[in-house]
């Protein structure tokens, strides 16, 4: 947060801007022992807030100049007091108070936080503080607090709801698993569509490491970037949504940009130690509906060897099981039987202080999770450090450095699809009359797994599989960078900055002897080592009222950024002596393969603000990227931007005129810009794969992709435009927002005839359109005049967005974004981004016959399937609502969000397996499966239609529905996404410091917590509809295998010394 910020850049830019706000803080005068009628008199104080000192607060005379400025230990003395005068007292993001003076001596002021403050400083691109009234283009501040009261272990996870056009794509539920943010929707059809996320002004990779394809060989969800970030170092986290707002990161701004902001030293009482320690556990939150009334088998008989629940009712009958025991046939709950309850601990220990001068802020954090899944497991250790301080006495040059260090391993990570490794896809695939308890036992005297299946492919015992078949990885990470800032002047500085992400991840996947798809097992070892740096300068300018009413400031820098990512991949097949790990034991020579990937961008970049008056402002934004994955020539690439802003509550008082008294605050805005999405490295010039032959001999094959020197960056035109209203004293907030954006020169890979050498080549075509509404609304609700009283706070964030395909390619109408077996996820001219196609039912398309849009059946009475793909669904939300309701009451704090997502659709290929398998509860019609005549249905005869009566078998039907692939027909098993949710409440109470007086302790707070309390609506059969395949691709509405999303309930301590 930016109140906890004090060093003297700050304190200046407070003074400047002459922050006022309205919402109560209390104060406490101590006795007056000065003459009432003294003229000329001293006042002396503390200025503190609920951690503390306030460093930089300003303390005035109302209507005068003369003033004064807290020190380091939030105290001041005021000179020329006079009987009557009104101190007032201010500071960045907090409620101005205003003490009428009659004699004190000594004043004690506490301020209180202004959540709703009109006049606040955010941060903004490049780290840039400015007034966030002057802003042309729409931003949304988070404070820590907000991100770590859901006590989310990924941090991207804590922005659910709370962001108006920002959506959160979850994927595996298991330890470790990822998430993608998407702001504004799709403007890429072959890049990430990720936000840059910017730490402390260094760029972060937030990579996703969800698996995009069906049988999960891929590998395991490795997590994202953004979830190595300890929420508890946060101090503010800025979404900078349109292109206006990011336009100063060109190239890399397209899909927007969140700066982080963490936390720094500041003069605390006591010690300045935290200790934080919270313990988490997990449940299986929505699990599939499953029939409990049919056993193992086909058509009615049962089979200890089928994988199938269509066998005979199970109803206590003797029956021969896979061992040839006589068991009575029922079925069991193998979902819960099987996961248990997850357990996650975090621990932490943080210092921040300033000692004469320098501020220094250390933190360690450490977190345990134990997954649902047995035997999976992650931990991660977050240390940091960071120091601020001048280095000269006039306080002119300044240097602040920081450096985070992230460790993070994790034994069997989350693999989803048709996979034996993936423990949810096995059993919920188990024949219903199968007990799973059978199998924890899962090694037979010989070493051998022991399962009923005597086929070989894909099933493995789920037990066997968490000990026998492992995947390992550990990351370790380093977060750093450091600045040299120098201010000649209380109106010119420049900053010198230095920064970088690296990181480095070693993995190994082991196969033990004795399944049966490995018999002699398998062993595979990797590493990836990634890094980013990046150099900039950036000199500025400011000053108000230069000519007459007119100020503003200018920017002018650059930066330099290097990246290069290394990868290796070693695999030596079949081992020759099992369970003996080594490249060097396969029965054939290993696989190697390896690869290298650099990148350079050089940017130089500008900005302008004029403003009129303190009510009129005008941004213009300059950057220009010359980038190393494009051909030289079309290296460089220009990226203006241009924003208007008008406080008109400002402005009227001004000019003569007069806001009503209930309309507190008043602002409209619009702007233009320009932004880039840049290339991926060597995707334009003819490269070449070295390998080997199988004599031994090198070879060197032609990459895939044909050389094109014309190709450019996509560029992404944004328009914007809104307003931001405040009504009674700032007790109502309202802001709007309308954007139109249009992502143009989309980088596209067009097929080539097989005899060109090529498989692609890379063109520059499409137009993809998003156009949208946000609005965010505010209101306290309730307000007590006592700081210990009752106060009600709530917060309304609703997005629309519609992301249309305007053009692609001449002759090109339908351009894949990823095939999945019988799913097909497109953009089609015309239509929407993300279009589900798939195969349907056959049905009457004669428009004037009677049976018009009836299902055709054969004359086995079951549905027929087309053989052509259409649309069945598109995966983006029609629209999303996060509605935030807080309490506080003596100490008390209650919090709650529901979340709504609306519209969009998702193929579940969980769902499918189910229900053809028989296992679905789906197949069971008040628990029997009694013949029926598919409803609705028409067959053919004498060249026309008429109505089908012909009954067909639950099994006979299900298999139809399942025989379009792998997976089954996509009209039926493509699924409204619709979900609203109580996502998270938040139950805390933090002690006053009366009652702190006697002890040790500074602050005490404790919180519960729990995230999934309730699914209020949803669609699909017990299955989340948040559960997508994968996040590292751009079609998201598929769901394969997921595991169960969970519920969690936390329950947290934190105290300060």
């Amino acid at each position: 947060m930016l109140k906890r910020i004090k060093p003297v850049s700050m304190v200046l830019l407070a003074s400047t801007l002459c922050f006022s706000g309205n919402i109560y803080s209390a104060s406490s005068a101590g006795n007056p022992d000065t003459d009432i009628s003294q003229q000329n008199a001293k006042v002396t104080g503390t200025v503190e807030d609920a951690l503390g000192p306030v460093a930089g607060a300003s303390v005035v005379i109302k209507g005068t100049t003369n003033g004064t400025m807290t020190d380091m230990d939030g105290n001041f003395t005021l000179d020329g007091v006079k009987n009557g005068d009104i101190i007032q007292i201010s500071f960045i993001s907090y409620a101005t108070q205003e003490i009428p003076y009659a004699g004190q001596a000594s004043l004690s002021v506490h301020l209180e936080e202004d959540t709703q403050k009109l006049d606040e400083v955010v941060v903004t691109a490049l780290g840039m503080k400015r007034d966030k009234k002057a802003l042309g283009y729409a931003m949304q501040e988070l404070k820590g607090d907000e991100l770590l009261s859901s006590r989310e272990p990924n941090l991207a996870n804590s922005l659910s709801g709370k962001v108006s056009g920002l959506q959160i794509v979850r994927s595996s539920n298991g330890v470790g698993g990822s998430s993608k943010i998407v702001l504004r929707g799709n403007s890429s059809l072959t890049g990430s569509n990720q936000p840059l996320i910017v730490v402390d002004g260094t760029p972060m990779d937030n990579f996703t490491g969800g698996v995009d394809d069906v049988w999960g060989n891929s590998g395991a969800d490795m997590g994202n970037g953004l979830s190595d970030i300890n929420p508890e170092d946060i101090e503010s986290m800025t979404v900078l949504k349109g292109a206006s707002a990011a336009a100063l990161y060109g190239s890399r701004a397209g899909n927007g940009v969140i700066l982080i902001t963490t936390k720094s030293g500041r003069k605390n009482e006591g010690l300045g130690i935290t200790v934080n320690a919270g313990i988490t556990a997990e449940s299986i939150f929505l699990k599939p509906d499953m029939q409990n009334s049919f056993g193992q088998g086909s058509v009615g008989v049962y089979d200890n060897q089928s994988r199938l629940s269509w066998g005979p009712k199970a109803e206590g009958q003797t029956v021969t099981d896979w061992l040839g025991r006589q068991v009575p046939l029922q079925t069991y709950d193998n979902i819960d039987a099987f996961f248990h309850i997850g357990t996650s601990f975090n621990e932490g220990v943080s210092f921040q202080q300033n000692v004469n001068g320098t501020s220094v802020f250390a933190s360690i954090n450490r977190s345990d999770d134990a997954g649902i899944t047995p035997e999976s497991k992650l931990n991660k250790t977050n240390v940091t450090l960071r120091a601020t301080t001048f280095l000269d006495k006039a306080e002119k040059w300044k240097v602040d450095a920081k450096v985070n260090y992230i460790n993070m391993n994790a034994h069997n990570r989350p693999i989803q699809g048709v996979n034996p490794s993936n423990a949810f896809n096995t059993i919920y695939g188990l024949p219903r009359s199968l007990n799973v308890k059978e199998f924890k036992s899962s090694v037979d005297e010989e070493g051998n797994m022991i399962w009923w299946d005597a086929s070989k492919n894909p099933q493995e015992n789920p037990y066997w599989v968490t000990k026998y078949r492992q995947n390992n990885d550990t990351r370790n990470r380093l977060l750093g960078n450091v600045s040299l800032k120098y201010a000649p002047t209380n109106w010119f500085d420049i900053e010198l900055r230095g920064g970088t992400d690296y990181y480095t991840t070693t993995k190994n996947e082991k196969v033990y002897a004795g399944g049966n798809t490995s018999p002699r097992g398998l062993y595979n070892e990797g590493s990836e080592t990634f890094y980013e740096n990046n150099y900039s300068f950036l000199a500025t300018a400011r000053k108000d009222n230069l000519l007459d009413r007119l100020g503003g400031f200018v920017t002018f820098g650059g930066n330099l950024m290097m990246q290069q990512r290394t990868k290796m991949n070693a695999s030596a097949g079949e081992l020759l002596v099992p369970d003996l790990f080594s490249l060097n034991n396969g029965i054939n020579k290993p696989t190697v393969t390896s690869e290298l990937i650099r990148r350079k961008m050089n940017s130089l970049y500008g900005s302008l603000q004029l403003n009129w008056d303190g009510y009129l402002f005008l941004d213009v934004t300059a950057r220009n990227d010359w980038s190393s994955t494009m051909s030289k020539d079309n290296r460089s690439y220009f990226y203006p931007s241009v924003s208007l802003s008008g406080v008109i509550s400002d402005m009227l008082p001004k000019i003569g005129g007069n806001m009503p008294e209930w309309f507190t605050f008043a602002k409209v805005r619009a702007s233009y810009a320009e932004v880039g999405n840049d290339l991926d490295p060597y995707q334009l010039y003819n490269n070449y794969t070295v390998g080997k032959d199988e004599n031994g001999n090198t070879t060197a094959a032609p990459g895939q992709i044909l050389f094109d020197s014309s190709v450019r960056s996509e560029l992404i035109k944004s328009w914007e435009a809104g307003f931001d209203v405040r009504f009674l004293q700032n007790r109502l907030g309202l802001d709007f927002a309308w954007y139109k954006t249009n992502a143009t020169r989309q980088l596209l890979n067009l097929p080539l005839d097989p005899f060109a050498g090529y498989s692609s080549r890379k063109v520059n075509a499409g137009n993809i359109q998003n156009e949208g509404l946000e609005i965010s609304l505010n209101g306290a609700i309730f307000q007590s005049p006592d700081m210990q009283g009752f106060n009600w706070n709530a917060t309304a964030q609703f997005s629309l967005n519609r992301n249309k395909i305007i053009d692609l390619y001449p002759g090109v109408t339908l351009y894949d974004i990823k095939t999945l077996d019988a799913i097909q996820i497109v953009a089609a001219q015309g239509s929407y981004y993300g279009d589900i196609y798939g195969q349907t039912f056959l049905r009457v398309t004669d428009k004037d016959s009677p049976h018009y849009g009836k299902v055709i059946v054969g004359d086995d009475g079951l549905p027929l399937i087309s053989a052509e793909k259409s649309k069945v669904g598109n995966q983006s939300p029609d629209w999303m609502l996060g509605l935030t309701n807080s309490f506080s009451y003596k100490g008390f704090n209650l919090s709650f969000l529901v979340d709504f997502r609306i519209g969009g659709d998702i193929y579940s290929a969980t769902a499918s397996n189910l229900f053809v398998r028989g296992n679905a509860a789906g197949t069971v019609v008040n628990g029997e499966r009694q013949d029926f005549v598919v409803p609705n249905t028409v067959v053919r005869k004498d060249g026309g239609y008429v109505e089908n009566n012909v009954p067909v078998t639950h099994q006979n039907y299900w298999e139809r529905i399942g025989s379009t692939g792998n997976y089954g027909l996509p009209e039926v098993f493509t699924y409204d996404a619709t979900n609203i949710r109580l996502r998270n409440i938040t139950l805390g109470y933090t002690f006053n410091r009366a009652m702190l007086k006697k002890t040790p302790f500074q602050r005490l707070n404790l919180s519960a917590t729990c995230n999934n309390v309730w699914m209020i609506h949803y669609n699909l059969p017990g299955i989340d509809p948040e559960s997508v395949s994968a996040t590292n691709t751009n079609a998201t509405g598929f769901e394969n295998g997921a595991a169960p999303t969970s519920r969690s309930f936390t329950f947290n301590v934190t105290v300060g010394f």
